[in-house]
């Protein structure tokens, strides 16, 4: 009785402090970040009850500053052994509370490290976005890997496939596995993400694999896009959605000595150090706004305050650089390269500072140049009456309203032209009719030239004309033996043909082969 009382009152001097401990968390944990994160622990026969409970009090001291919940940071255990096991998935707690109770509940499943077959489970039933259990969509899915490093089997396969969907891996090893191995299936950076440390000591690397966790799934609850040389669009999570309020939004250039991150956090408005800027207010259902009328090249400092009497919350700032109002462009592509044609592509479109896009082309090495003007709202345009099987020198300028220009060369080549005419056959109806077929390829022929040439010492010939539209025809009162010959017609001249001999015979029915 005296011990049941004695454990009774230990129990209730340890709860308190544990589940009080978030009080002193780390500033900036708390309501930091928005993810799901699964632990891949190694439980198996190659990792002692000793070390299994300094990896679970490692989780605990790991886990105990973040904010859980649907909005906040979901946590799951999977445990490698013979079968491995899924203790809780992500939506098994929202309490620091719940959470801890649970790792220190967490017993060992000994037998083979089957890591291979604990991937398949993470890959399928926990790291999939799904209604339940699953990671949630949109948002950052990290695996955190705990292992002796001891036979961990053929790891890079699935580890790789789950980095190419997009989770992120860190490795944590206590033992002597292999480097290069867990080098390969960490996502970069390495030395952020793999962290070798004797089990005695993992103490050491609490904060460094925090810290990344951290900076993989921290809410940005306020971040710049579409930033151009004289305006930016704000967007942040509607936190007032359902709330009686309103935003305030104060931005201006960023004051003389000031640094600009880029990035965001809580914290109280910026200085402007005298500087003006500019306030906005915008419903308590918005979540973006454009601010316009700003400087080209120069960083601004933009401050978010959600105001509401229902709930208070922390003011949120940002910085940023416009940009310059003489833009380069980054990219001029070809593509749907014909004979006669090719597509030019350029980006970004730049409609606000760009007035046209000057193109400019000829053939190398000493062509004839050519030019086109295009539209401002117009990122490609199809150059045509280009010679075929040849190189060209494509120059596209874009032309800005200051009066300058920036350009970008790339080279193009078209593509061998495809013969106008081929497979000429020739069949015969009866001892003097001929019926000739063949194939026409060509958009550009003007029609076709048909010439037949007897073969007696008295001479016969016809020649007549058939429109690109005609792909056969029909001859009769022909010789005995006649040479029939078909020719593409281009726009200034005819091209070389094809031709086929036609002999008669009694037992003949078709006869075509090129002379």
């Amino acid at each position: 009785m005296e011990s049941h009382l004695l454990l009774t009152w230990m129990l209730m001097c340890l709860l308190p402090k544990t589940l009080n401990a978030q009080a002193g968390a780390p500033e900036g944990v708390l309501n930091c970040c928005e993810g799901d994160v699964l632990f891949l622990l190694d439980s198996s026969g190659s990792v002692s009850s000793y070390e299994h409970s300094r990896m679970l009090d490692f989780l605990s001291g790991l886990l105990l500053p973040f904010s859980l919940g649907e909005d906040q940071v979901r946590i799951g255990l999977l445990q490698v052994g013979t079968q491995p096991r899924v203790e809780f998935g992500f939506d098994t707690f929202r309490t620091q509370s719940g959470l801890q109770g649970a790792l220190r509940g967490t017993k060992p499943l000994r037998g083979d490290t089957n890591t291979v077959e604990a991937l398949k489970i993470a890959k399928d039933q926990v790291l999939r976005p799904g209604p339940v259990n699953g990671a949630r969509p949109g948002l950052p899915r990290v695996l955190v890997w705990l292992t002796d490093g001891v036979k961990p089997g053929d790891v890079i396969g699935p580890m790789t496939e789950l980095r190419e969907e997009g989770v992120a891996v860190l490795v944590v090893s206590t033992g002597h596995g292999n480097y290069q191995v867990l080098r390969q299936v960490a996502s970069p950076p390495v030395e952020n993400h793999l962290y070798f440390v004797d089990i005695d000591d993992m103490s050491i690397i609490l904060e460094d694999l925090r810290d990344a966790i951290i900076e993989i799934i921290r809410a940005e609850r306020i971040n710049v896009r579409d930033v151009s040389s004289n305006a930016a669009t704000l967007q942040w999570r509607p936190v007032l959605s359902g709330l009686a309020g309103y935003y305030e939004i104060r931005f201006g250039p960023l004051p003389s000595g000031g640094t600009g991150t880029g990035g965001s956090g809580p914290g109280t408005s910026p200085s402007t150090g005298g500087s003006h800027y500019e306030r906005l207010v915008q419903s308590s259902d918005s979540d973006t706004v454009r601010l316009t009328g700003l400087k080209p090249d120069t960083t601004y400092t933009a401050t978010l305050t959600p105001e509401s009497n229902e709930q208070a919350f922390n003011t949120l700032s940002v910085t940023f650089t416009t940009q310059s109002e003489i833009q380069s462009l980054a990219m001029v592509t070809v593509s749907e390269s014909g004979p006669t044609s090719v597509r030019v592509s350029w980006a970004p479109l730049q409609p606000e500072a760009v007035t046209s896009y000057f193109i400019e082309y000829s053939a190398l090495p000493t062509g004839k140049l050519h030019t086109v003007i295009v539209d401002r709202r117009q990122n490609s345009t199809l150059l045509k009456n280009l010679q075929p099987d040849s190189t060209y020198l494509v120059t596209v300028s874009a032309r800005h309203s200051s009066g300058k220009e920036k350009a970008m060369s790339v080279k193009a080549c078209t593509q061998e032209e495809t013969p106008a005419l081929t497979d000429l056959q020739l069949t015969t109806v009866d001892s003097h009719s001929l019926q000739v077929d063949w194939k026409g390829s060509f958009d550009g022929l003007r029609g076709y030239w048909l010439t037949w040439e007897g073969q007696q010492r008295v001479a016969q010939r016809s020649s007549f004309y058939l429109p690109p539209s005609s792909l056969s025809t029909r001859l009769t009162k022909l010789p005995p033996s006649a040479r029939v010959c078909v020719s593409p017609i281009y726009k200034t001249a005819r091209g070389e043909g094809l031709c086929c001999m036609a002999k008669f015979a009694s037992d003949a029915s078709t006869y075509g082969y090129r002379s």
